[in-house]
């Protein structure tokens, strides 16, 4: 095969110097020199087999060259993939966006490194000792009270929610927290679920720091898994393993229960179920629409000019992430409590949660994509490879018939 490419190469070039010696040419020259240099993929495919010696042309056809370009042809395939590589929504829904630098200038850039002194040794400073008092009220006053209250269960009840609450406002202190809230504050009162768009574990606490939610919430290691059992504990909160499938069945039945109970606290989910960077918005999970309750929406928009508060929890621990938000100048967020929703006599659940979601991204400025979140954190399961093959294989089963 590429004995043949060479001998045409050759040719080719014995025919050009021909007719510079004024012989005829043998094959007129490409007007486009890339057509000329483009390769033939027939080149890479056996020869049809010959007709039958017995036979005239006429007779029997000469079969149908499958060629590899045809091979390769297949729209459906190939625009998918193409649209992949273009425009990968999912993959920009957790992308976390790196401010333009803006000390290029030689007077800018005195001012940029004044600005990364007063970050880092000032605020900084400031702001741990600031997050550290409020661990030291926090924890100290949470089990006098625990302890001495032990008989006074209502009592005990609303002092540690309001503790937990104390605690989230130190957290935005720590940020310089500027947060705008937007409609009426929510109010205790049973057979309501607040769901919000999710961009960080500090959605909670922002949401928290003005109303004593009780959240479901993913299990988290570390130190902030202990402090999540004290907060939640305290809050009437849920937790939950997301590889667990026991652990779905649990939380459906807690969730109902809360719902229902008249004392409880005003429940938050975050349907997403993970944390997107405040751009884009996922597919909601159906179970807080499957609820038999009113759904208040939530929508959450933080302001990029300062720091981007989307939490990466596939590359960066809370931890960085904290320290990240403590070293920049301010977290600016604004907060809307919308009208609530109920679900209509004709309406699916996932059609109650498309509209919810609707309402939630025309109001903080979000682009809807259609993914599972859940695909951040496990790899497309068989079944999504299979119809996929199968499609692949019958449109080539298709071009071989024609």
């Amino acid at each position: 095969m590429v004995v043949d490419a060479w001998r045409r190469l050759v040719g080719g070039k014995s025919s050009i110097m021909g007719s510079c010696r004024g012989e005829p040419e043998m094959k007129p020259a490409s007007a486009e020199p890339e057509e000329a240099d483009r390769p033939d993929t027939r080149d890479y495919l056996p020869p049809p087999p010959p007709p039958p010696p017995d036979s005239s042309a006429g007779d029997h056809p000469s079969p149908k060259l499958l060629l590899l370009h045809d091979l390769l042809d297949v729209s459906s395939a190939l625009n998918e993939a193409a649209g992949a590589i273009v425009d990968d929504s999912f993959t920009r829904c957790f992308k976390s966006n790196t401010p333009e630098p803006w000390n290029w200038n030689i007077y800018l850039f005195p001012l940029w490194c004044f600005g990364v002194l007063v970050r880092y040794l000032i605020l900084f400073p400031a702001r741990v000792v600031i997050l550290a008092m409020g661990h030291i009220i926090f924890f100290s006053s949470f089990f006098s009270v625990h302890f001495l209250l032990q008989r006074q269960q209502v009592l005990r009840r609303k002092i540690q929610r309001f503790l937990a609450e104390l605690l989230c406002c130190f957290y935005v202190a720590s940020w310089t927290g500027v947060i705008k809230y937007h409609g009426p504050l929510p109010s205790l009162r049973p057979n309501q679920v607040f769901v919000a768009n999710h961009t960080s574990m500090i959605d909670f606490i922002i949401l928290e720091q003005v109303t004593p939610f009780a959240v479901t919430m993913q299990k988290h290691p570390g130190w902030v898994g202990v402090l999540q059992n004290f907060i939640l504990e305290t809050v009437g909160g849920i937790c939950f393993n997301r590889g667990e499938v026991k652990d779905r069945e649990v939380v459906g039945e807690k969730l109902k229960n809360h719902v229902e109970g008249s004392d409880n606290n005003p429940l938050l989910i975050f349907p997403e179920g993970t944390c997107v960077n405040n751009q884009y918005s996922v597919m909601f999970k159906k179970g807080a629409f499957e609820l038999d309750c009113a759904i208040c929406p939530v929508a959450i928009k933080y302001n990029k000019i300062f720091v981007d508060a989307f939490w990466n929890s596939k590359k960066q621990s809370f931890t960085k992430h904290l320290v990240r938000l403590m070293t920049s100048w301010a977290v600016v967020c604004d907060v809307w409590y919308l009208e609530p929703q109920t679900r209509r006599p004709d309406e699916t659940p996932i059609e109650f949660s498309e509209r919810v979601r609707d309402i939630i991204c025309a109001r903080a400025g979000l682009k809807k994509v259609p993914w599972d979140g859940y695909l951040k954190h496990s790899r497309p399961g068989p079944k999504l490879r299979e119809r996929k093959q199968q499609s692949y294989a019958e449109s080539i089963l298709q071009l071989l018939e024609k």
